[in-house]
């Protein structure tokens, strides 16, 4: 049957179904098989031919037929699977059902009188060894669906390579077959890497689209507040009732994993050949993010010890979580599977980041986003994995794309997901002291960034960046200012010799948060003083030799810290403050930071474009959620710093555990209007300016200030190098205060931070399949036509954000 009848009698059947005001017998064979039996289509051809208004329609008039289609659509995928697709036809019959399923799940899952229909039983649906016919025991929909696209993913020559000698042996039988044997890639706990078969990957993207189907339904669902808010779908399909799960993830892992789109390194190779596998591995990629959705702040993440060799996974671990995927992630533990796993990740993040000289000569991926949700799921969830990225120097590989990334969506409030995910992982990655270390390492391969030329370490990359993202972003940053200065102060004790042009930074940073209008105008505003306050001490007391370019910086601006000891706390002043306040739109101005050139080839950072489509995200909690205070220990060890009932933490903010306290504390030294609006008071002032520790700095100055003008004046220095030459060799040891013990703030994992990651992981997901930015070839969403309760979609106009 020609293409163009295969359509024609698809489309006549779609029109039957719309306009029958009565029930379809399920036992009408005859019209049901026009559906998938005597077909060809695309999945575009589905979509086209499916539109969406009849979808609904049938939902509201024929409910019991768009019921019957379903089921008899999971019927087909389970025979399938049951006899193992050896005929064209069946695999042409499952390939149908699988798209169809596609198209209509999502507007089920849209009704809420209809969220419980594929979880409702199957009378005759036994469960694994327990009788066919014991309704009591039948199995839901759901289930029947899952398990059949599990058989069908490791099917021998519909998704797998088959194993067989010849034509003449007999077909493998799908029930004793070892799905182990036939991992899709070489990689974790598996050699052999497979023949690539086109028509294999493309079968695979089918399904895997029907299970990234099947999980969206958590789109549709209002927000719980609770983490305990499980997916029923990824909980059932990462269960032991799945018995590929073990094969299937590290299929998946090892497919992201493997994946080169640089191929064999020719130029414009990827215009020469289209390259089927990149939109398998961004599926694949997702398929993992969604199923290790877990929230490990309500459950104990499985640690490993690493005593056992031989096996990819440890098997000396505990239990673990009942998630499956997250259980064999946690538990990877031989080092070569580790490098595995970096090499591939550092390899597809940089990819958007090669330059040569011929113009668009390499491909670009765009899953990124997805790989950032990987690594971070890689550290949270495996501390060993973790480990071995800051044991070398490996995770520069890491840093800096994501530095990379960050400043270039600082100008794109679309892209704010994306800074927050970079954001979070520099903060998980800087509670460990080997981060700061490796940052002292040169900083000499020139990836373009729209940022001052500099010569100096990863570490001036680092803060060259965030200085930039805070004084050239957009506002919607401004909640991640903490973050990016407690990463900062994290990793300050390490950094051996910042540039000068990061000490200017760094000085300029101070300058402009530490104005009295910016001070006075909101409750927490002074946090930031703080922190930088902490970084300029943890630095002149650890690593006071090598860093003279930001000791000369602090004397040059040694205004600043005089200013900051003599703040007017009386009402004149503070009412004076923010008035000036109102005449200063804008919260940071970039006059004094020194910007100089940008590096070559680098391009401004550039807001999104009109019409662009973006997700919002719940809000993430504040720093003193997100961290935990840790002591360095003279052996290195940290020893967590449980906070006091009265104790104010060294920020100066009410220590967080008491927050009921901290409320009537803020209450009692600040007002607040009938309006709601806050305003600062002299007490207030009063409670923090006093615990500004500004004890070092001060001292560095009463020592250092004196010699500097006494040596400009005796030789008539104007040459700046001149003073650092002689601050070089200085020292300040008896000198300054006793040195102060290093506080870290470690990322503690908490179910804010878990239900925000739920919903920026939906959320590049949808966009991903959007109209005009589908997978693969563009083709039309397959996630359904909107997104309700946990992302909401808006778009991005000339006038701002409209929903």
């Amino acid at each position: 049957m020609g293409s163009a009848d295969s359509k024609l009698n698809f489309r006549k059947a779609v029109i039957q179904l719309t306009t029958k005001t009565q029930p379809v017998e399920a036992t009408d064979d005859a019209f049901w098989d026009q559906f998938w039996a005597d077909t060809a289509t695309s999945v575009q051809d589905v979509f086209a031919l499916v539109p969406a208004a009849e979808i609904r329609a049938v939902r509201e008039e024929s409910p019991s037929n768009l019921a019957t289609l379903c089921y008899k659509a999971v019927e087909k995928l389970v025979q399938g699977a049951e006899g193992g697709c050896h005929s064209e036809k069946e695999k042409q019959t499952v390939l149908n059902c699988s798209r169809l399923l596609t198209r209509v799940l999502p507007y089920i899952f849209e009704d809420p009188d209809w969220r419980g229909f594929f979880w409702s039983t199957v009378p005759g649906a036994g469960r694994r060894g327990q009788g066919e016919e014991d309704d009591e025991n039948a199995r839901p929909l759901a289930e029947s669906l899952l398990l059949a696209i599990a058989d069908l993913l490791f099917c021998p020559d519909f998704t797998v390579q088959s194993h067989r000698r010849s034509t003449v042996d007999s077909a493998e039988d799908v029930h004793s077959l070892d799905s182990c044997e036939y991992i899709w890639e070489a990689g974790v706990g598996f050699a052999h890497s497979p023949q690539p078969n086109y028509i294999h990957d493309m079968n695979r993207m089918e399904l895997l689209k029907l299970l990234l189907t099947c999980f969206s339904e958590a789109m549709y669902l209002p927000p719980a507040p609770e983490s305990g808010s499980t997916n029923p779908w990824v909980q059932f399909f990462c269960s032991t009732e799945n018995r590929h799960a073990l094969p299937l993830f590290t299929s998946l892992l090892n497919t992201v994993c493997a994946y080169d789109p640089v191929g064999y390194g020719i130029p414009y190779n990827h215009l020469l050949f289209s390259d089927y596998r990149e939109p398998l591995v961004e599926e694949a990629a997702q398929v993992l993010i969604v199923t290790l959705d877990h929230d490990s702040a309500t459950s104990a993440s499985p640690t490993v010890d690493g005593t056992t060799t031989g096996t990819a996974m440890d098997d000396a671990d505990p239990p673990g979580p009942e998630n499956l995927f997250v259980n064999y992630l946690s538990r990877i533990h031989r080092e070569e599977d580790f490098q595995f796993i970096l090499k591939g990740i550092a390899r597809l993040l940089s990819n958007p980041l090669l330059q040569t000289y011929l113009p668009n000569s390499t491909k670009k991926i765009q899953f990124h986003q997805e790989l950032l949700v990987l690594f971070w799921k890689l550290c949270d969830f495996n501390k060993k994995f973790l480990f071995f990225v800051l044991k070398s120097s490996d995770v520069l590989d890491i840093l800096v794309p994501i530095l990379y990334f960050l400043n270039d969506a600082r100008a794109d409030q679309s892209r704010v997901g994306l800074m927050h995910i970079g954001v979070f992982i520099l903060l998980l990655l800087s509670g460990e002291r080997n981060f700061g270390v490796r940052l002292n390492k040169p900083y000499s391969v020139r990836v373009p960034m729209d940022i001052p030329v500099f010569t100096g370490t990863h570490a001036d990359l680092l803060i060259v960046v965030f200085h930039k993202i805070i004084t050239s972003g957009h506002q919607r940053l401004q909640p991640l200012f903490d973050c990016l200065l407690t990463i900062v102060v994290n990793v300050s004790p390490y950094l051996k010799s910042l540039s000068m042009v990061t000490a200017n930074k760094l000085l300029h940073l101070l300058e402009a948060f530490s104005t009295t209008w910016f001070l006075f105008s909101a409750a927490q505003n002074h946090h930031l003083v703080f922190f930088l306050l902490e970084v300029f001490n943890n630095i002149i007391q650890y690593q006071f030799d090598g860093n003279s370019n930001l000791v000369y910086a602090i004397i040059r601006k040694r205004s600043v810290f005089h200013q900051l000891a003599n703040l007017p706390t009386d009402p004149p002043a503070i009412h004076k403050a923010l008035q000036r306040r109102r005449r200063t739109p804008e919260p940071l101005s970039r006059t004094g930071s020194q910007e100089g050139a940008s590096m070559e080839g680098s391009r401004p950072a550039a807001p999104a474009e009109p019409g662009t489509l973006k997700t919002s995200l719940v809000a993430t909690p504040g720093i003193d959620k997100l961290t935990e205070k840790s002591q360095v220990s003279e052996d290195g060890t940290l020893r967590s710093l449980e906070p006091e009932p009265q104790q104010s933490s060294a920020d100066g903010s009410p220590a967080k555990g008491e927050p009921s306290q901290a409320w009537r504390e803020q209450r009692r030294l600040s007002n607040t209007s009938a309006s709601g609006q806050w305003s600062p008071t002299s007490e207030w002032v009063l409670s923090w300016k006093s615990k500004l520790p500004l004890q070092t700095i001060m001292r560095l100055l009463q020592v250092l200030v004196p010699q500097v003008e006494k040596i400009c004046i005796d030789k008539g220095l104007t040459d700046e190098s001149e003073i650092l030459r002689f601050l070089q060799h200085g020292t300040l040891v008896g000198l300054l205060p006793v040195p102060h013990p290093i506080l870290i703030r470690k990322y503690q994992a908490n179910s804010g931070t878990a239900m925000w990651f739920r919903t920026y992981m939906w959320g590049v997901i949808y966009l991903r399949w959007a109209p005009g930015a589908g997978l693969g070839s563009g083709g039309p969403p397959a996630l359904g036509p909107t997104i309700c309760g946990r992302v909401n979609i808006k778009t991005v106009n000339q006038g701002g954000l409209v929903c």
